[in-house]
């Protein structure tokens, strides 16, 4: 298995910050699913959405 560097990883931007966030080994059978970062930002887009 060859090592890939991180710059050739896939990326896309956060859902609620806008920052890159990088592929990661965990995310490899979810990564169409993944929209925030981090915990924080999943928190803090379900807080500022309207309510129904």
């Amino acid at each position: 298995m060859s090592m890939r560097k991180k710059a050739d990883l896939p990326q896309k931007p956060c859902a609620h910050c806008g920052l890159p966030m990088v592929w990661r080994k965990k995310w490899a059978q979810v990564w169409a699913e993944v929209k925030f970062c981090s915990e924080r930002c999943r928190r803090a887009r379900r807080s500022t959405e309207p309510q129904p």
